[in-house]
């Protein structure tokens, strides 16, 4: 895949003097991957419109067929129709629009064991970034640690006819996309014929906040088969529309960036501008009574102002049974710095016991090339959470020496409900040889210098407010 990225981003800087930037040409992409998969996959498009009508042409015959596919796509009912939802040809030369079809071509992209355009659209970002372009981080959780909560979450749509699986900040769809190749393995492809339609058709919903994620994650189910129902907007900032789901795997958009006000939410007890603390009461609205959750947090959402407010709530309402904290880089190379972690809950019932699993202490952090996620380093963890995916199975509080404990409601109401736990001792810390990578440290740095900036100016804030009230 990444000799493949190579090769269309190299393409890039040709279409640069063509008037399309970065954005332009990734979101070109994709309409002419998806044709090309499409055909691939044998996915019904009518012939004047799909893959096949563009092969054969050049010149202002191509250009006028490429524009005459989107524009007719768009108007198409149902998935088809939100897939090419205002999409707009920008290629002006007709030489550059044929070069980036026999790229296209030339590839046989279904037979890749990969998420395709995920993984070509997540490449072609990461160099984006590196030419200036900030943001891509936002859209993307590592393949690897998405595999590993689908493995334990098991989000079976076959336990009731009524399972509904959701992601409110789904980005390009990685985990539902999961949830469903997961179901195909566990099943063997051999769904029972009463629940193939229920299971394409009423089981799969996300949102999503920006068009172009949301139009590749409408593509990539579409490609697996699926209709699913993803919204266009703001999980947070619009009214909830009264859908409850089974199951919710979601890794809410880190950062603080348009978190200026709390959102007016009849459904929200605590009232604060943290995006992140109100994904999780967004999140425990919209689980079903029963219904169990897993999401990526960042360090500092767990011991935040508000924090303790929000997980008091949460810990009353729901079993909040484990804790994940995850290896140094996680995020590398979008979000560099970040220290993150998964929570695990069901709602229904309150806490009694909160088991947190370190990944991350005296393990080597993450990077692209040396060091990156595998498998491997969840496996212990699997093995821990254990086959009960409501987080009830038999479990054992391997000490102080051990990644695996228990710690009691009462241990931690006496933190006031701080989850931020870590109990090893770092023996980086004792060995100056032995210190992460500069890169990795200076990411944390201004992680973190970033996180008591946005705390000024709240701080700010409330003197100003203080201000203006004592003046009147």
């Amino acid at each position: 895949m990444s000799d493949v990225v190579n090769k269309l981003w190299g393409f890039c800087h040709t279409l640069r003097h063509d008037g399309i930037d970065y954005g332009d040409y990734i979101e070109q992409l994709t309409y002419l991957m998806f044709l090309k998969m499409a055909d691939e996959k044998e996915v019904a498009i009518e012939e004047k419109y799909n893959w096949n009508s563009v092969l054969e042409l050049s010149g202002t015959e191509l250009l006028d067929q490429y524009a005459d596919i989107l524009k007719n796509l768009q108007k198409t009912a149902g998935i088809l129709g939100d897939i090419f939802t205002q999409a707009m040809p920008r290629f002006t030369n007709p030489v550059n629009l044929k070069k980036v079809i026999n790229m296209i071509d030339n590839e046989d992209w279904s037979s890749m064991e990969v998420d395709v355009k995920g993984a070509a659209f997540e490449g072609l970002l990461e160099k984006s970034a590196s030419e200036g372009k900030k943001g891509a981080g936002q859209y993307f959780t590592p393949r690897v640690l998405i595999d590993s909560i689908v493995k334990v979450m098991e989000p079976d749509p076959r336990r009731f006819h009524d399972y509904k699986i959701c992601d409110p900040a789904c980005g390009t769809s990685g985990f539902l996309m999961r949830a469903y190749e997961w179901l195909m393995e566990v099943s063997k492809g051999a769904l029972e014929r009463k629940d193939v339609q229920r299971i394409k058709k009423s089981t799969y919903f996300g949102q999503e906040l920006v068009p172009r994620p949301r139009r590749l994650a409408l593509m990539n189910l579409f490609l697996h088969g699926l209709d699913p129902q993803i919204y266009l907007g703001d999980s947070l900032y619009e009214p909830e529309r009264g859908e409850r789901y089974d199951c919710i795997l979601t890794n809410p958009p880190f950062g603080t960036k348009g978190a200026n006000q709390a959102p007016v939410r009849d459904d929200f007890t605590v009232s604060t501008s943290n995006k992140q603390l109100n994904f999780i009461q967004h999140v425990m609205t919209i689980l079903k009574p029963g219904g169990r959750a897993a999401m990526v947090l960042p360090d500092n959402v767990l011991f935040s102002d508000e924090a303790g407010d929000v997980f008091k709530f949460l810990l009353e309402d729901c079993n909040l049974h484990t804790v994940l904290r995850l290896p140094n880089g996680t995020f590398t190379p979008y979000s560099q710095g970040v220290k993150a972690n998964v929570i695990f809950f069901q709602k229904g019932l309150s806490t009694e016991n909160t088991w947190i699993y370190d990944c991350r202490t005296n393990i080597p952090g993450v990077t692209k090339k040396e060091r990156p996620l595998t498998p491997e380093m969840f496996a212990e963890f699997e093995k821990c959470y254990g086959n009960n995916p409501d987080g009830q199975a038999k479990r054992k509080d391997l000490g102080e020496e051990g990644r695996f404990r228990k710690f009691s409601i009462s241990e931690i109401k006496d933190r006031n409900y701080n989850l931020d736990i870590s109990w090893l001792k770092d023996d980086n810390l004792e060995d100056p040889n032995d210190l992460p990578e500069p890169q990795e440290l200076a990411g944390t740095a201004i992680y973190e210098l970033n996180a008591c900036v946005n705390e000024l100016r709240k701080i700010m804030a409330l003197i100003e407010v203080k201000n203006e009230m004592s003046e009147k």
